[in-house]
């Protein structure tokens, strides 16, 4: 998975994701990074990027050409280096996307929220251009043409897009085989069926008076795993009931929910 970030603060995105678990992978190469800071490619002499507003209105907007530009950077760089994996005898399908649009993802308060199943279908994905806006936005026109996907991490205002960005990339690389030391763990994650994550509990077997549950030291893992469901089952009903509406149960589980409820 390669992420490539136009931001107008390449150092924030870099310090972010070269420690812990995306570092780790950084340093393997199962995940790589590439920040361009869209100010390189302002044609102002003092490079600034920002402008005022057509119309009037508080607050000023990210002209389009420096973004034009850095985007048209990173895409002669992927291709580039998806020619040079030809040349070394890559894959059919490496050969194949050479060319191909690669998805931009611009990040906004007005994009579709930002959810489990979107970071799998983003993971799928061999490169992900992230545009990091600032001020009061972007200029539409330079949107609509290199954005392919807006997406928000929630109904908030930040001052920019670089935490969005950090927080999609990080969901993203954790669906990335190899970046998990236990490749299981993202399969069995909250939100993965629209049930949050079971009670996880370890030693010692009581802490301050408070007992681990008896069967999950049975060693019985049926009985465990159905336990397990059941609590995600009552979690999600608790706290989150708006995702019980998509969660696939069985007719037993429907009925365990049920009695709950009652």
């Amino acid at each position: 998975m390669n992420f490539y970030v136009l931001t107008l603060f390449p150092d924030m995105i870099e310090q972010g994701l070269n420690t812990s678990i995306t570092g780790r992978a950084l340093e393997k190469g199962l995940l790589t990074l590439k920040t361009v800071d869209i100010r390189d490619f302002s044609e102002d002499k003092h490079k600034r990027v920002d402008d005022y507003s057509y119309g009037g209105g508080a607050g000023m907007i990210m002209a389009p050409g420096p973004v034009y530009r850095a985007h048209q950077y990173v895409e002669q760089y992927i291709n580039a280096r998806k020619r040079a994996a030809e040349n070394t005898g890559a894959g059919i399908e490496e050969v194949q996307s050479i060319n191909k649009k690669t998805r931009v993802i611009y990040l906004t308060p007005q994009g579709n929220v930002f959810n489990q199943s979107m970071a799998l279908k983003f993971a799928g994905e061999e490169d992900l251009i992230f545009l990091c806006g600032h001020y009061e936005g972007i200029d539409e026109r330079v949107l609509e043409m290199i954005v392919t996907d807006c997406v928000s991490i929630g109904d908030y205002v930040l001052t920019g897009g670089e935490l969005p960005a950090m927080v999609m990339m990080d969901a993203i690389a954790r669906l990335v085989p190899g970046v998990l030391n236990n490749d299981a763990s993202a399969e069995f994650e909250s939100f993965q069926d629209n049930l949050l994550e079971y009670p996880q509990y370890t030693r010692p077997e009581v802490f301050m008076g408070k007992a681990v549950p008896e069967v999950l030291l049975s060693g019985h893992h049926a009985k465990i795993e159905e336990w397990r469901k059941e609590q995600s089952i009552l979690r999600t009903a608790k706290t989150r009931p708006d995702l019980l509406e998509k969660a696939e149960l069985t007719k037993e589980e429907l009925k365990f929910l049920r009695d709950y409820l009652e």
